[in-house]
């Protein structure tokens, strides 16, 4: 039964995808968005039975055979363990709310079925990563999410820059995978298996250990994967474009699904990670240096979907820094919390977007709070959830993270923490241009007006709900996360014992939390500042606006020079090898031009020929014989 339920978990959505291809045209749009989201939601209950019905320690369960070389086997099979079901309530759940959400939102778009294909294999491709129970499998699910992402972004294909946004998501995401694929190549050849149960027994007892360099290598290729999957420097730069898809898509991606792999796939190898302290150190400095880079980015940009992006792209900096430093369970406590008021903040964000005819611009906005009150209610507690207040989710594990970096490397606890209150300054920035004040739309849009329908709304409330009460499953002292992980975890994070330094550190960053909201209601309500027009923005404002002008160097150092030098290729080089192809060819037509005019039809000139010939062969038999 247990096999039958795990095909019924993963096959659902794949089977939602299939009738939206074959059968949702006809179907009707209704029917479309019903079949799709009731698929997701099987999938979700299936993992609910599967979470109360999870054992201590999970065996793999073998589907079938699928590649034997030599001493190297591999099966397709999947791993219903405590960290996958965790994962999988969260994908399953937040995507469920999503899809529901999409059945409105996506209403008057001519290809809802084909938006409900790709949200449905995406669903799928993500439970197939997190319940592998092999790299490969994994990487089957990797590779799916990264081909869903950039059919999801590029979605409304008649505008190029959408395309583009989609181009260089999968191009950075390939980027990112060759250094997984290396990794998974390195770890095959030096354990001759890629199954998750049997590299944690071959390396707790020791195997390769000693080989050092190599494990190194192993884990770093592993964490390029993580940086391209889950945007870290210096491979970030394609999730703030993503935005280019419909606002659902954003919020899969950035809440539920494929932003987390890479946090999920640390975890699931932390028994590897946990024997490269060196690599371990690379990963916590380049998280917390993202979160800065990230949120120092989100202070200044406009676009509301856009500063959303660059505060996920930071608190994505926040779970690295947490797994850098060994605490993987304080990781994927802000990965749940993360997923709860991120999708609120976007699916928010939406129904503000669906208000305001498809305007993205904060400048543009002001005074939706008395029209669009429950939109404003949940976009505020997802709001003082990720500046980290109490007694809302995001304060919980941001705080255990902030402390985690205290205890262990004050510096990157410093990074943290100025990140954390720009996080605060620039989300409540968001909420005070879009709610506050005086409408600064047109009069056709404040016409139209309103609170967008209950299927936006639902998900919002639910998720709303779950962005306060969220903290509860990892309480400072009595942590029920922390308890459930155990198993998973080769090396125990201790909980911090509450003292004086543990209470003040709380304090600190609660003071740090409320010192960004005071400066971005001292700027946008106070003194009703509005940002200027995009040439008017100046000195280093102009520079964050620009985003450090990352894309700007890497278009000067990567894409102009292969951009150039497919230019010679195709404008030199082809030309010149295409003159001496043509050039062999034209010789072999002169010489048979040539050849075939002794082919002139004139049967005395075929006799006179016929007679040398056999003259030629019989003086030369008698030369020979002669010789001979």
């Amino acid at each position: 039964m247990e096999k039958n339920l795990v095909l019924l978990l993963l096959l659902t959505p794949f089977v939602g995808f299939l009738f939206n291809v074959f059968f949702g045209k006809k179907a009707g749009k209704n029917i479309s968005g019903i079949v799709g989201t009731l698929a997701v939601t099987v999938s979700f209950v299936i993992s609910v039975y599967f979470f109360m019905q999870i054992n201590e320690v999970a065996e793999p369960i073998k589907l079938f055979d699928w590649m034997s070389v030599s001493n190297f086997k591999i099966d397709f099979g999947v791993l219903l363990d405590r960290l996958s079901i965790l994962w999988l309530l969260f994908v399953t759940g937040i995507g469920s709310l999503i899809h529901l959400y999409s059945i409105s939102y996506m209403h008057d778009d001519e290809n809802m079925n084909k938006f409900f294909a790709y949200l449905n294999l995406f669903i799928f491709f993500m439970i197939t990563l997190v319940v592998g129970s092999n790299l490969l499998v994994m990487f089957i699910g990797w590779e799916g999410v990264g081909l869903c992402s950039y059919l999801l972004i590029g979605f409304w294909y008649k505008n190029q820059d959408y395309n583009d946004a989609a181009k260089k998501a999968f191009i950075m995401n390939r980027i990112g995978d060759l250094g997984f694929l290396i990794g998974i190549f390195i770890l095959a050849s030096l354990f001759s298996t890629a199954d998750f149960t049997e590299l944690k027994e071959l390396i707790l007892g020791g195997t390769q250990n000693g080989n050092v360099f190599w494990l190194s290598a192993a884990t770093l290729c592993l964490f390029i994967g993580a940086t391209g999957k889950s945007a870290q420097l210096p491979l970030y730069t394609w999730l703030p474009d993503a935005m280019a898809g419909p606002t659902p898509v954003s919020a899969l991606i950035h809440a539920a699904t494929m932003v987390t792999a890479g946090i999920f796939m640390i975890t699931r190898m932390n028994f590897l990670f946990d024997l490269t302290p060196f690599i371990s150190n690379i990963i916590a400095i380049i998280g917390a240096v993202t979160a800065l880079v990230a949120a120092s980015i989100g202070l200044v940009q406009n676009d509301i979907k856009k500063v959303l992006a660059y505060s996920t792209v930071s608190q994505l900096g926040l779970m690295f820094l947490a797994l850098g430093l060994g605490a993987y369970n304080v990781a994927v406590f802000h990965v749940i919390t993360h997923a709860f008021f991120k999708a609120c903040l976007f699916l928010g964000s939406g129904s503000v977007i669906h208000a305001m005819h498809h305007e993205q611009d904060m400048r543009k906005m002001g005074g939706l709070r008395k029209i669009m009150p429950i939109t404003f209610a949940t976009m505020l507690i997802a709001t003082l959830a990720i500046s980290g207040i109490p007694p809302f989710s995001g304060f919980f594990s941001k705080d255990e993270i902030l402390m985690t970096a205290f205890h262990f490397n004050k510096p990157l606890w410093v990074i943290a923490s100025i990140a954390s209150i720009m996080t605060a300054f620039y989300m409540f920035r968001l909420i005070y241009l879009t709610f506050f004040k005086d409408f600064r739309g047109t009069e056709e849009q404040k016409h139209h007006l309103h609170e967008s329908p209950s299927l936006l709304t639902f998900p919002l409330i639910v998720l709303g709900i779950l962005s306060i009460v969220g903290g509860l499953i990892s309480l400072p002292g009595n942590s029920w996360l922390n308890h459930y992980l155990e198993p998973i975890l080769a090396n125990k994070h201790e909980e911090h014992h509450f003292g004086t330094t543990e209470y003040s550190l709380m304090a600190i960053a609660v003071v740090g939390g409320l010192i960004g909201i005071g400066l971005a209601y001292s700027k946008y309500i106070k003194q009703a500042f509005v940002p200027k027009s995009d040439n008017e923005i100046t000195g280093f404002s102009k520079t964050l606006y620009n985003k450090y002008y990352v894309d700007e160097f890497y278009t000067f150092l990567i894409v102009k020079p292969l951009n150039g030098l497919s230019n010679f290729f195709r404008e030199t080089l082809e030309p010149a090898l295409g003159k001496l192809v043509y050039g062999f060819g034209s010789v072999a037509n002169g010489i048979g031009k040539q050849g075939k005019k002794v082919q002139s039809g004139s049967i005395g000139l075929y006799l006179f020929a016929f007679v040398i010939g056999v003259c030629a062969i019989i003086i030369y038999l008698f030369l020979a014989q002669k010789i001979a």
